[in-house]
């Protein structure tokens, strides 16, 4: 299995450290874990908003040692438009950041892994978890 995380999992696994969430990563092989490129764009947005950058820019750094992180493919164009068109058409979009994190785990045929299902689960096809769920 693969498992893309989303940014507000990888905030709360770093500020955080949640032991259910830290147990299944540790049962996983780096190579099972990644997040996207626009995730970490994010995540090195909140960093530029904080107070304590230098301190979270070092927190930030030692969780980029235990993810994959991949460039947004070409190849996930497809997927936006299709997601994008199907949102609007039924008048529930999404933030475009999410718009793009599900069109790159759909691309990839990964898990995305989020806090975020309510927004998550109106993407047509993408597998979630949530891993803070019980």
């Amino acid at each position: 299995m693969q498992y893309m995380l989303d940014t507000n999992m990888c905030i709360h696994i770093i500020k955080y450290r949640p032991s259910v969430v830290c147990d299944r990563l540790s049962s996983l092989s780096i190579e099972d874990v990644s997040i996207s490129s626009i995730v970490a764009a994010e995540l090195w947005y909140g960093i530029a908003l904080s107070e304590k950058k230098k301190q979270n820019e070092g927190a930030l750094k030692d969780f980029f040692n235990y993810v994959r992180i991949f460039d947004w493919p070409s190849g996930a164009g497809p997927f936006y438009g299709r997601i994008r068109a199907d949102l609007k058409k039924k008048g529930t979009p999404i933030g475009a950041m999410d718009l793009l994190i599900s069109a790159h785990a759909l691309f990839l045929d990964s898990i995305l892994v989020t806090d975020n299902t309510r927004e998550f689960t109106r993407v047509r096809g993408l597998k979630i978890e949530n891993w803070l769920e019980r």
